[in-house]
C-alpha cells in the first residue's frame, strides 16, 4: 500500500496527515515540488534481468527522460536469501546505509518495479514519510534533506535515474533526526 504519513519534525507523535489516497499523495507531495506518479506495475518483475526490466519500461523512462537529462539508468534489487548465512549481516548494511539524513547534488528518481521502500522528506518542520509500493515514481528535488528506510527485510527492485555516475552519494547532515520517527515496518504496522 501506497501511503503518505505528514509529522511535525520536532515531535512524530504529531500527524498532520496519514492517507493511501493516491490523489491526496500526489496533490500534498507536488506542494512541495516533489513529483509522484503511477506506472504500470507487473508481478514478474523479480523474475526479469536488470536489461530485460529496462526493456520493459522502455518507454516510460523514454518519456521521463525526453530531454536527455539522465544519463545513467540502472536497476537497484535486493531480495531476502534465507539460504545465504550472511543475507542478514547484507540486509543490515543496506538499510543502514541510507538511514541517516542527508541531501544530494541533483534530483533522486526512483520507480519502484516490485517490493517497497519509505522515503522520509525533512522540509521545515515537517516530515513527510512516502512508503512506495511496485508502480511507484518519486522524484525528490536536489538539495532535499531525507532519508530512506527498505526495512528490516529489504526486498524490492528500484529503477534508478542519475544525471551524474555518483549521484547516488549522499551529503550527510550529521544530524540524527531520523531516530525520531518510525520505521518502514512501524508505519506499515500501523495501517
Amino acid at each position: 500500500m501506497t501511503l503518505l504519513q505528514v509529522m511535525a519534525a520536532d515531535d512524530a507523535d504529531r500527524v498532520r496527515l496519514r492517507t493511501a489516497d493516491e490523489a491526496v499523495i500526489s496533490a500534498e507531495l507536488a506542494a512541495h515540488g516533489i513529483a509522484f506518479d503511477r506506472w504500470p506495475a507487473h508481478d514478474d518483475a523479480a523474475t526479469l534481468s536488470s536489461d530485460d526490466l529496462l526493456a520493459r519500461y522502455a518507454d516510460h523512462v523514454a518519456e521521463l527522460n525526453a530531454d536527455g537529462r539522465y544519463r545513467h539508468i540502472d536497476i537497484a534489487r535486493i531480495h531476502p536469501d534465507d539460504s545465504d548465512p550472511s543475507w542478514p549481516e547484507t540486509a543490515e548494511g543496506a538499510r543502514a546505509k541510507f538511514l541517516d539524513e542527508h541531501r544530494h547534488a541533483e534530483d533522486e528518481v526512483r520507480y519502484f518495479a516490485s517490493g517497497r521502500g519509505c522515503f522520509y522528506l525533512h522540509l521545515g518542520e515537517e516530515v513527510l514519510a512516502v512508503v512506495c509500493e511496485a508502480g511507484d515514481l518519486l522524484s525528490v528535488p536536489a538539495g532535499t534533506l531525507h532519508w530512506f528506510d527498505m526495512g528490516e527485510r529489504p526486498d524490492f527492485i528500484a529503477v534508478r535515474f542519475f544525471e551524474e555516475a555518483d549521484g547516488w552519494i549522499g551529503d550527510f547532515t550529521g544530524d540524527r533526526i531520523s531516530s525520531g520517527f518510525p520505521t518502514l515496518d512501524e508505519l506499515l504496522a500501523a495501517s
